[in-house]
């Protein structure tokens, strides 16, 4: 995850903490508010870690076919 996702996660969480704490009090508009602000930012922290995770495992299927590759060559 990058720096960009890890704060998007915090930021979501304290987010969603607050919005609980809002619910507590009986402010539902504010509630509502960092609710949406903070499900925002955990998506877009789950965006990042799914990226992330997509990226590395073509850089691993990347990297298999070089090596089948280069063991062919050393083959023939």
């Amino acid at each position: 995850m990058s720096g960009f996702g890890k704060w998007n996660l915090g930021i979501g969480a304290v987010l969603m903490s607050a919005a609980v704490l809002c619910s507590v009090l009986d402010l539902i508009p504010a509630a509502v508010i960092t609710g949406i602000l903070g499900l925002l930012g955990l998506g877009i922290a789950g965006y990042d870690l799914i990226d992330g995770w997509a990226e590395r495992a073509d850089l691993r299927r990347r990297e298999a076919r070089v090596l089948r590759e280069r063991e062919e060559r050393q083959g023939r």
